[in-house]
């Protein structure tokens, strides 16, 4: 059935993430918390929003924002980045130690797409490219995210 497929992929992504993020804390020092870690992913997501986006986006006041931002700053993950438009606003943007350590998830992505292209013919795999993309384009409009640079 379509749902239990779709659940069973999604589930796969996510707890490949786990598996990645938790065996990188035997590994070293956890300097995330399981928050923080969810902000990040959040702020990578929306792709540098400012201080009250993200706030707006998780439903949290500006202060309890600013005071998460300040604490992933702090510990070298995100940086703030003047607005060229309007120099009063700031800008987060995920910093090179997140995308070293924390860039799992697209990695995993990269390998599962190599696989598709390798076992579906190019008609089939652009045919769950262009229903991948009606999904997020239209079926998830409570999701919006900043249109691909």
């Amino acid at each position: 059935m379509l749902e239990d497929s779709f659940a069973e992929v999604y589930t796969k992504f996510k707890l490949h993430f786990y598996q990645e993020i938790f065996s990188r804390f035997q590994s070293r020092e956890a300097t995330l918390t399981a928050v923080e870690t969810f902000c990040m992913e959040i702020i990578q997501a929306l792709k540098e929003p400012t201080i009250n986006e993200f706030a707006s986006f998780v439903h949290i006041s500006s202060p309890n924002a600013a005071y998460k931002v300040n604490s992933l700053i702090q510990k070298g993950y995100v940086e703030k980045i003047q607005s060229p438009k309007d120099r009063r606003e700031y800008h987060l943007r995920p910093t090179q130690k997140y995308m070293d350590y924390y860039n799992i998830s697209s990695n995993y992505l990269q390998e599962v797409m190599d696989r598709i292209k390798n076992r579906f013919t190019p008609e089939e795999a652009s045919q769950l490219d262009r229903m991948l993309q009606v999904v997020g384009q239209e079926l998830m409009p409570e999701v919006a995210l900043k249109e691909k640079d």
